[in-house]
């Protein structure tokens, strides 16, 4: 494991000339899970963190919504070429009595780094009913709160410095100090690596808390953070009309375009308190 970055070489061309020099890129490598011996699904992430991925993905696919219901989480063997072990294959093992995925949560290929729902074996499994609904989250932020987010997400972005090419994602509280920030070449992998973390800590439902990410606002980040009970998503970039719609069914507060002094609040408008932004 360890692998988050690589080194490949690069022809750097600059007004000054070109030249062939190393360059450090973000990794991306796949991602099997297995529930209980059985593959289900199949995502390209950066490596680490790997089991708070898995346990962030079964809790937004609506499989599981407890840390209890889920007893072990160990790598397969899954030797490369070069004979070692990849860390490529997780599987989890469910608690007695625990309900299997359905069908609905199988993929009939595999998850994108750009993708969270592609893949899924019915369209009717795209939408899921939450069992944290964040609808009466009393939470209040302050504007001048939230203008602060971006730049306490990027300041944690770690790999991102040195690739210039990972998402990210963070939970704060109610006053803008941090609780964990992960980072993946997939949005929604770093969702899911966030609230892996909330479960295995047994924070969920996510009271009280603010999801911060790096990219745009797409539905499967809207029902990720509804299937956790997180009452405010807020992005650097635009939402989509799906998740508009669905973060006002849910009763969430979505935030877009959230950059320096401005930004748009699409609904949830009363949890956010109006501040003179400096």
């Amino acid at each position: 494991m360890g692998r988050v970055t690589v080194r490949r070489p690069v022809l750097r061309v600059a007004a000054d000339g070109s030249r062939t020099r190393p360059d450090t890129l973000a990794a991306e490598e796949p991602l099997e899970i297995r529930v209980d011996g059985s593959p289900l699904t199949v995502t390209m992430r950066t490596p680490g963190h790997d089991v708070e991925l898995a346990h962030g993905f079964l809790l937004t696919e609506g499989v599981i919504h407890d840390r209890a219901q889920l007893v072990t989480a160990r790598y397969c063997d899954s030797p490369g070429p070069d004979g070692r072990n990849t860390y490529n294959v997780l599987d989890v093992r469910l608690a007695p009595g625990v309900e299997p995925p359905d069908t609905s949560v199988e993929r009939n290929f595999y998850t994108t780094s750009s993708c969270g729902v592609c893949g899924k074996a019915a369209l009717d499994s795209v939408r899921l009913t939450t069992r944290h609904s964040p609808a009466g989250d009393p939470l209040s932020v302050d504007t001048t709160t939230l203008a602060g987010l971006p730049d306490r997400l990027r300041a944690a972005q770690r790999v991102f410095d040195s690739t210039g090419g990972l998402h990210a994602a963070g939970l704060f509280d109610s006053a803008g100090e941090p609780l964990v920030v992960r980072e993946d070449v997939g949005r929604h992998n770093a969702v899911d690596k966030v609230l892996g973390w909330a479960l295995l800590a047994q924070r969920v439902p996510l009271a009280g808390c603010v999801l911060m990410v790096s990219g745009r606002a797409s539905f499967e980040l809207v029902q990720k953070a509804a299937m956790a009970g997180v009452p405010l998503l807020a992005a650097v970039s635009a939402p989509s009309s799906l998740a508009v719609d669905l973060a006002a069914e849910q009763g969430m507060t979505l935030v877009g375009f959230l950059r320096g002094r401005s930004m748009n609040v699409y609904t949830g408008a009363e949890r956010i308190v109006t501040k003179d932004i400096a």
